[in-house]
């Protein structure tokens, strides 16, 4: 099963990361990179661009915006057995980062059965 690890902004990552954080989440991410746990990972720009489609137009909208709060900032694709592996994961890295927010989704692909079916 893969799961989109995502954290959300709650500006209160102000502050650069110290060196014994950044070594422990780099261990982290090789242990997990080398499992074949970890797929993908990265931070993602805070304000972004709103695209949206309603009657046959679509309308394009740059941030920032005002819900900020909730936008995706980081993100972890995994490859785990059950939703609680990926639970655990989640569990790891605000270990190693401390405080913050973050959203749990699985990821379908073609032929997936979503949940209900």
């Amino acid at each position: 099963m893969r799961f989109l690890l995502m954290t959300t902004d709650d500006n209160s990552a102000d502050a650069p990361p110290d060196e014994a954080m950044m070594a422990e989440m780099g261990k982290f991410i090789e242990e997990t990179s080398k499992a074949g746990v970890l797929l993908a990972t990265g931070g993602l720009e805070p304000h972004g661009t709103r695209i949206a489609s309603s009657g046959g137009k679509v309308t394009v909208t740059d941030g920032p915006f005002a819900e900020a709060k909730e936008s995706v900032v980081g993100f972890a694709l995994v490859e785990v057995r059950t939703r609680e592996e990926a639970i655990e994961l989640s569990r790891r890295f605000y270990s190693i980062v401390g405080d913050g927010e973050g959203v749990i989704k699985q990821v379908f692909g073609p032929g997936d059965p979503f949940p209900g079916e």
